[in-house]
């Protein structure tokens, strides 16, 4: 069963803040290898933290929201811890978008 999901990665761009288009491409078919199936990818900006927990003070943040099954979040959450360009990771489950329902017009008396 596939659930969609809402991937937050925080990246170390640290001297490389030219190359953030590839490493955000790099991570995006990371994803896929996976089997996840990407719905979107947001790029937000650099942003500084509001607690410095650690040798950064500052990442860029990205937003994917992907639909997979359950079991997969475990191995993304591994493979990503891995990575030296993913600094933080937060993943939340997503309900399923509702197809919105056509508005009734109000009949005329």
């Amino acid at each position: 069963m596939r659930n969609r999901y809402e991937a937050l990665l925080v990246l170390n761009t640290q001297g490389r803040e030219d190359n953030v288009k590839e490493i955000v491409d790099r991570l995006e078919s990371e994803f896929q290898k996976e089997g996840a199936e990407i719905e979107q990818v947001q790029k937000m900006e650099k942003r500084p933290f509001s607690y410095v927990a650690g040798p950064l003070d500052s990442g860029f943040y990205v937003n994917f929201v992907f639909h997979a099954d359950p079991q997969l979040i475990t191995k993304l959450r591994s493979k990503f811890e891995l990575d030296p360009e993913v600094y933080r990771q937060h993943y939340q489950r997503l309900r399923e978008k509702k197809e919105k329902a056509p508005k009734k017009l109000a009949r005329a008396k």
